[in-house]
């Protein structure tokens, strides 16, 4: 049977026809090519609007490059932050805004980037399930609870008339909350172990760290607690004096430590 055989010049010219077609094949073309910045940005908008975040922020860079040096890369650079946000990239999303309030100091937008970095991080603390297992914001790592009010803290004081500067001082409320009720949480974790003293220094850290926040009852309550169970009625006593002068009809006292069911913030 006759066989063709070919040529080591052939197969040489077969390769590298391959590789060429497969180096072609693997570049994508880019659509945006002669599009106005005007247009990518519409485009960009429509995919936010259509919940496509992920599409939306490729689009935002490109124009960030196309119209560098204008406002509206300045607009790009934070709605880019804002759709890696909803797309679930936070690290990025922050880092985003990190680099605008680097590069952009005067600009007029610098409320509302320090308005989305503190939501940004204010949402990382309670995620979107924990009305399924009910798991409060004061049981999970404060870091960015920290960072969170932070950035609301530098908007209420350097924008006090901002339209973000309400809801920031709301949100820092619950913040300052939520960290007292932390260091209460790791009291009652003491206590629950058996380690009277730990929970009393930690119950006091949160005495002497807030003012006129709901977790304080608890931590009395469990000052109390633990110095019963330590043996030490005087310091008991005491504790207990300070707990009904300042929480008089304190439910603590006739029902103990409230129950999974019955979250801190149920008290607002």
């Amino acid at each position: 049977m006759f066989r063709a055989k070919l040529s080591v010049p052939s197969w040489i010219a077969l390769s590298a026809a391959a590789l060429l077609a497969a180096g072609c094949s693997s570049t994508s073309v880019d659509k945006t090519a002669n599009w106005s910045p005007n247009r990518i940005y519409a485009e960009a908008k429509d995919e936010v609007g259509s919940g496509a975040y992920d599409k939306a922020v490729p689009l935002y860079e490109k124009l960030e490059g196309r119209a560098a040096g204008t406002p509206l890369a300045q607009q790009a650079q934070l709605e880019k932050a804002y759709a890696q946000y909803k797309s679930g990239e936070k690290a990025n999303a922050i880092a985003t805004i990190d680099r605008f309030l680097k590069l952009h100091p005067a600009s007029p937008a610098i409320d509302y980037a320090l308005y989305l970095k503190g939501v940004i991080n204010f949402n990382d603390d309670l995620g979107m399930f924990a009305f399924l297992t009910r798991q409060d914001l004061s049981e999970r790592d404060q870091k960015a609870a920290k960072e969170s009010f932070e950035s609301f803290k530098e908007l209420a004081t350097r924008f006090p008339e901002s339209r973000y500067a309400p809801d920031a001082r709301q949100r820092m409320n619950y913040i300052v909350n939520s960290l007292a009720q932390y260091e209460v949480h790791v009291a009652r974790y003491y206590y629950s172990r058996g380690a009277y003293l730990a929970a009393i220094n930690r119950a006091q850290l949160a005495l002497s760290d807030y003012r006129e926040v709901p977790a304080l009852e608890e931590a009395l309550y469990i000052i109390v607690r633990s110095y019963d169970a330590l043996g030490m009625k005087d310091l008991r006593d005491d504790a207990q004096r300070v707990l009904t002068t300042n929480y008089p009809h304190s439910e603590y006292l006739a029902r103990g430590f409230k129950g999974k069911d019955d979250p801190w913030w149920k008290v607002w």
